[in-house]
């Protein structure tokens, strides 16, 4: 805090054991990174990073060093002790030993004839990438994974190809919200000016070397003439206050808006996934409807014949009681029969006049 600057709330967006989303805030010396697993703060000069060591940071570290070597192949950073920083030299200067900083000179003025963005753009941007780069190729595995299993589980609907889609959408919907949260930051970036500003670290760090400066020139002009003082101070005033001006914003703007159409063309392919998953869903459910459609129509017919069946039942009950019947006292066994092809004929011929009944008033498919 004493070294960058900033307050003790800040620090907490990078403590790993709470759970921050994505965030990048601008301060006065120094923009603080929450992205992810990438936990850094980055100020004019140099980049601190929380775990450089870890196995989820190492891929970045290595993404950084690398990059940041382009603008200086006679050096390369190395990490020392659980954090890492960088720091960014003027190209005049000899690098100063330390024991937990190592040092990389950079030109920010020009390069190839072209601008340079400053120090804690150019590390913003590895940063963005980076990011982008490891929640695209999420979305690009998920999406190998995820189109074949719901093809597989519209043709065969089984407990394991449920499983397989229940674990898939699980990823999808975590996914997506990581991938939301750092789309939602970089547009409440685009749409604050002064947030943006406040990330030019290297406009405000000259500003103050500036006004440095002009204070000690007025100290040593102290012996000028009161015309002349004021004259010189109203001067002084206006160079001064021209160094306060809000910075241009076009450099960063550019940068988070190339980053924010690759987020937005990420959550676009999660969307597509989800929608996918959800078309799947509603097709499973038509047919485990028609499945169950089928079900009820199969036991209307068979109630309908249990009714019938109950109804031959009862006349066989009602003929086979202890009375006097002519039929019991004949003998003859042809009577027997003719009651019994009866009673099944009747029972048959009721069934079908039931069933055409309930297709003419549409009761069943």
């Amino acid at each position: 805090m004493r070294r960058i600057g900033i307050p003790a709330r800040d620090l907490r967006i990078l403590d790993p054991a709470l759970s921050y989303p994505s965030t990048i805030l601008g301060r006065e010396q120094a923009i603080v990174v929450n992205l992810e697993h990438v936990k850094a703060i980055i100020t004019a000069t140099e980049m601190l990073i929380l775990n450089s060591k870890d196995p989820s940071v190492a891929t970045f570290v290595s993404n950084l060093e690398c990059k940041l070597s382009n603008f200086d192949a006679s050096q390369s950073p190395a990490i020392k002790g659980s954090g890492m920083a960088i720091e960014d030299s003027p190209s005049d200067s000899k690098p100063e030993a330390s024991n937990s900083s190592p040092k990389v000179s950079f030109n920010a003025l020009k390069m190839d004839g072209q601008k340079v963005l400053p120090f804690e753009f150019r590390v913003l941007e590895i940063c963005l990438q980076f990011v982008c780069g490891c929640l695209e190729s999420e979305t690009s595995t998920l999406e190998q994974e995820a189109y074949p299993a719901l093809d597989e589980l519209s043709v065969s609907i089984g407990s394991l190809n449920l499983q397989r889609v229940r674990l898939i959408k699980n990823r999808l919907v975590a996914l997506f919200g990581r991938v939301q949260k750092v789309r939602d930051e970089l547009q409440y970036l685009l749409d604050d000016d002064m947030d943006m500003a406040e990330m030019y670290l290297t406009d405000k760090l000259d500003s103050r070397q500036f006004e440095d400066r002009v204070l000690e020139d007025e100290r040593e002009n102290d012996v000028l003439d009161d015309y002349s003082d004021e004259d010189m101070r109203s001067n002084q005033s206006s160079s001064a206050n021209l160094t306060r001006r809000k910075p241009k914003i076009e450099e960063l703007e550019m940068l988070l808006e190339a980053y924010f159409v690759q987020v937005e063309g990420t959550l676009n392919k999660l969307s597509t996934i989800r929608e996918y998953v959800d078309n799947t869903e509603d097709y499973l459910n038509i047919i485990l409807d028609d499945k169950q459609n089928r079900l009820l129509q199969f036991g209307v017919i068979m109630s309908i014949g249990f009714i019938i069946l109950n109804i031959a039942i009862v006349i066989t009950g009602v003929l086979g009681m202890n009375i006097g019947i002519h039929l019991f006292n004949s003998g003859v066994p042809q009577q027997f029969n003719a009651t019994t092809a009866g009673l099944v004929g009747g029972s048959f011929i009721c069934f079908l006049i039931a069933m055409i009944w309930i297709k003419k008033k549409g009761l069943l498919g």
